[in-house]
């Protein structure tokens, strides 16, 4: 019973990361004000792409160890990449950002992520 919660939950944050990845390919300076800090006019496009490809890239990777390897190497793989929403708290929080943004959307999803990391071990 517990397994299919576990994979469901991380499949669902799979495809959002999936998701947050093509919004900022597609729709680059809407999904950096979601994100928490918005883009500037006359900044550089290259950085929000980069945000982009990062996100979709794992994402794609969280969905490829979870059809196709074992319940540890998808964990392991939740457990290292809760890091880049923890460090998204802090970019946020120094380049402007409010709390609200940096707490309720990365601080809680690094949580979540951990959350789904403990779940896949212990299926």
């Amino acid at each position: 019973m517990l397994a299919p919660l576990a994979y469901g939950l991380a499949v669902v944050l799979s495809l959002f990361v999936v998701f947050i990845g093509a919004r900022f390919l597609l729709q680059p300076r809407a999904a950096a004000a979601g994100y928490g800090v918005p883009a500037k006019p006359d900044g550089d496009a290259a950085y929000l792409t980069v945000k982009g490809l990062r996100d979709l890239t794992s994402g794609v990777i969280g969905l490829a160890l979870l059809a196709f390897a074992d319940t540890d190497a998808a964990a392991w793989f939740m457990l290292a990449v809760a890091l880049t929403p923890l460090g998204d708290t802090f970019i946020v929080l120094r380049h402007g950002g409010t709390k609200a943004a940096a707490f309720g959307i990365h601080f809680a999803t690094a949580v979540i992520v951990l959350v789904s990391a403990a779940l896949l071990f212990a299926a």
